[in-house]
């Protein structure tokens, strides 16, 4: 049977989980996931996971933290004045922002804190500082 290589494109499933369990992404009523093995278009663990798979094979592979989105960084937790956030911004603590860098990147923040005059946010990625588990299964080999 075939097995999948670096630059073949393959369809799969996924469900992410973290280690207590709680999914955090899968691909469970959707279609399956396209992607060109060896591309970046994918953390490189699951990517290095799909590699010599076959259609209709299934994986699970734990990728540590520091293989997947990186510890948690505390110098990218920004304190910022209320008043520098639009008041039709609503700021509760686990919201989900959207802000630019000096550079102009679009950045993803999540709002830790909420003070009188400050807001905390949170730049590092949602799953940063996690290890992550994927339950795989390799549908095609286009």
């Amino acid at each position: 049977m075939t097995q999948a290589t670096s630059g073949d494109t393959v369809l799969f499933h996924y469900t992410g989980s973290l280690n207590d369990g709680t999914v955090f992404d899968s691909s469970s009523g959707r279609e399956p996931l396209r992607v060109t093995l060896g591309t970046g278009q994918v953390i490189r663990g699951v990517d290095e996971a799909l590699v010599g798979m076959a259609p209709g094979e299934e994986k699970s592979v734990t990728i540590a933290a520091d293989e997947a989105y990186g510890p948690r960084r505390p110098e990218l937790l920004h304190e910022v004045q209320r008043e520098a956030i639009p008041p039709e911004v609503d700021v509760q603590v686990g919201k989900q922002l959207e802000g630019r860098d000096t550079a102009g990147q679009r950045l993803r923040l999540t709002v830790v804190d909420v003070a009188d005059e400050t807001v905390t946010l949170d730049a590092n990625h949602p799953l940063a500082g996690q290890d992550l588990k994927f339950d795989l299964q390799l549908v095609q080999i286009v």
